[in-house]
């Protein structure tokens, strides 16, 4: 046995039996966890619970069903708050669509691109496509500020066109839409049908 002089032959009969009673509380105490994080009352079928510990029980179950209801209630609220947000949003965008002042079709020819190593042809690719599109919309090289007029976006559409094919193969052209708007900021977008 061990070492300690108060194990004797019955002890261990006892701490067996201590030790099986605090599992039973643990395995008791889990599934009472288990319900009130799936928001359910907890069912702990009376041969398990010893009469002492019920009316406890009672008032926790009790308690688990006003914590649901107010759950409910605050999900209806959060559900109330995101569709009044959702609708903000919607108007801003509605507010902020640039009015278009410019708008012209291009085909870009990117053969050029070609002449580059093969691991530098899409980032060239890309340079020639935003050098024509200032060249032929007027558009400032290197605005002064951020904030300037003049400058020039290219869609992520664009982009993944010129990239589809990974870098080594971009395409020899591309026919892209250009719009100026009043701030004359221009947007390349991909023409329509490609």
């Amino acid at each position: 046995m061990g070492h300690c002089k108060n194990n004797g032959p019955g002890q261990d009969q006892s701490q067996k039996e201590t030790m099986a009673k605090e599992k039973d509380k643990g395995l008791r105490r889990f599934v009472m966890e288990e319900a009130n994080e799936a928001g359910e009352p907890a069912e702990v079928t009376e041969a398990e619970e010893p009469e002492t510990e019920a009316p406890a029980e009672e008032s926790e179950v009790i308690e688990e069903s006003k914590e649901v209801e107010d759950i409910a209630e605050a999900e209806e609220v959060t559900e109330e708050a995101e569709v009044e947000v959702e609708e903000e949003v919607e108007e801003e965008a509605e507010e902020e669509k640039p009015e278009i002042v410019d708008e012209r079709m291009y085909t870009i020819p990117l053969s050029r691109a070609w002449i580059a190593p093969r691991r530098k042809r899409a980032g060239r690719a890309v340079r020639l496509l935003r050098s024509f599109i200032q060249r032929h919309m007027k558009v400032d090289a290197e605005p002064e500020e951020e904030g300037e007029a003049g400058r020039l976006v290219i869609s992520n559409e664009v982009n993944e066109k010129i990239w589809s094919r990974g870098i080594e193969k971009p395409p020899r052209r591309i026919r892209v839409r250009a719009a100026k708007d009043v701030e004359g900021t221009v947007t390349v977008y991909l023409a329509e049908g490609d």
